[in-house]
């Protein structure tokens, strides 16, 4: 998935927190509850992803203020 394509974190978040909603209900059938469950952890990958990516920012920033000082 390219980053154009790549939904943004709050719109990952939202998802995955509705498909572990539905995980949790039941009422699925296997084969619905994997597909789920793979979408679901494609989501958190994405989350986790976008969280790196701030982290660097903000350890990039961090290091330019110290470097400043």
């Amino acid at each position: 998935m390219s980053t154009d394509d790549r939904p943004s974190y709050e719109q990952a978040r939202t998802e995955l927190v509705e498909t572990v909603r539905l995980l949790e209900a039941g009422g699925t059938s296997l084969e619905e509850s994997l597909a789920l469950w793979e979408r679901g952890e494609e989501l958190a990958g994405i989350c986790q992803t976008w969280l790196a990516g701030a982290r660097e920012r903000l350890d990039a920033v961090l290091d330019e203020r110290e470097d400043d000082e």
